[in-house]
């Protein structure tokens, strides 16, 4: 059964900031500041933080899809907000709070897909990174723009460097230039690039080909595939053969393999 949860922050003409509908597994969060580009505000990282701490705990919630309403997905932060606070601490807490939101969407349980259209730029191209996969309308087009501002983006530096060959991402942090959605999909910041009229679909097929697979697996393969990114190739074997062997006692796995050799769909438990 599909449930909406609204924000209860103010926005423009009193609404919402984040909009969050779940439906089959799939929980989607829209940024709902179309005016502001969808800029990341002090309240709506506040937000954001609580609607993912929420669905992480929720074991409805299979896959997250997370998109911006308006013209554009989002334009990263909100720089009006920023400059009318001129002071160190308040932007070390900001940007720490964006890691925290960045680092939240990593170790949840739930992959996140992001939906992008239009722009996505500095922390909305961070967030694009940080997404565990993304699909991207041909217009899409995407920048660490920050250094237009003399603001080095360093912060989107991290998952961007993770995603994309070192000298592209280089030249898009130190020119700050678009790309385009076939750039981005040849670099690896997005997994496909679909007309705009196909954009739902082709976000909704990836997402329920992946709550077709056990929960208990998708979770464990996210948490897996993150930890070992960063380790050097003899501690991500090590970690990989003990999430393997510890995988290979969920229940699951033994519903699983017997499905296979029973020629039928597995009857995923969740365990």
């Amino acid at each position: 059964m599909a449930t909406a949860k609204r924000s209860t922050a103010p926005a423009a003409a009193n609404e919402p900031l984040l909009l969050r509908h779940d439906d089959a597994g799939i929980a989607r969060l829209t940024l709902n500041r179309p005016r502001q580009y969808n800029a990341l505000s002090d309240a709506l990282l506040t937000e954001l933080q609580a609607a993912l701490d929420d669905i992480a705990g929720d074991p409805a919630v299979r896959v997250v899809v997370l998109g911006g309403a308006g013209p554009a997905f989002c334009a990263g932060h909100d720089l009006k907000e920023m400059r009318a606070r001129p002071d160190r601490a308040y932007y070390r807490d900001l940007f720490q709070r964006c890691t925290c939101l960045m680092l939240t969407m990593s170790q949840i349980p739930q992959p996140i897909i992001a939906r992008v259209h239009g722009i996505a730029t500095a922390a909305g191209c961070q967030l694009v990174a940080t997404c565990d996969l993304a699909v991207a309308v041909t217009e899409a087009r995407f920048a660490t723009s920050g250094i237009e501002v003399g603001l080095f983006c360093s912060t989107p530096a991290v998952p961007l460097s993770r995603n994309v060959p070192a000298k592209q991402a280089a030249e898009m942090l130190l020119t700050g230039d678009f790309i385009d959605a076939e750039t981005a999909l040849r670099y690896g910041l997005v997994n496909r690039v679909v007309p705009t009229p196909a954009l739902d679909d082709a976000v909704a097929d990836l997402a329920q080909r992946i709550t077709a697979k056990s929960a208990v697996a998708v979770a464990t393969g996210k948490r897996l595939f993150h930890r070992q990114r960063d380790l050097d190739l003899v501690a991500a074997y090590d970690v990989a053969v003990e999430t393997m062997a510890n995988n290979m006692m969920a229940e699951d796995v033994g519903e699983g393999i017997d499905a296979f050799m029973q020629k039928r769909k597995p009857a995923w438990k969740g365990r």
